[in-house]
């Protein structure tokens, strides 16, 4: 990897199931790779609503993003990938509850056919270094 770009790697996050990494920081931003609802600890699908699982995600998008010196107030863009648009309410609910009432980064939301291990949702996300 080049020496302007460092890895972020956590074990309070999923490991990378593939040729990626949970984020890396270049540019003076943070890149995270999308993040579905495993419990870092056993691998395992945690939440059987959408609504739940995204409870999940974000609190291992804000693993990833500690890791790197970063919380959720520095996130500048997400990503929502969606099995279903019809879970929108559930995931927008969850995901504005995880951000606090004062920030609100740019988003797009997308529905997608199908998502790793069958989840319902995955979120990435961009952030500025502080």
């Amino acid at each position: 990897m080049s020496k302007n770009i460092q890895q972020v790697r956590t074990d309070a996050a999923p490991a990378a199931i593939g040729p990626y990494s949970q984020a890396v920081v270049a540019g003076g931003f943070v890149f995270c790779s999308g993040q579905i609802a495993l419990d870092p600890a056993t691998g395992q699908v945690v939440g059987a609503t959408a609504g739940a699982q995204t409870v999940r995600v974000m609190t291992n998008l804000m693993a990833v993003l500690n890791a790197a010196g970063c919380g959720f107030a520095d996130v500048v863009k997400t990503t929502i990938y969606l099995k279903n648009m019809a879970d929108f309410g559930a995931v927008n609910d969850a995901y504005a509850a995880s951000l606090g009432d004062d920030h609100r980064p740019a988003r797009a939301t997308i529905e997608a056919a199908r998502l790793p291990k069958d989840v319902l949702v995955e979120i990435d996300c961009i952030a500025r270094v502080p």
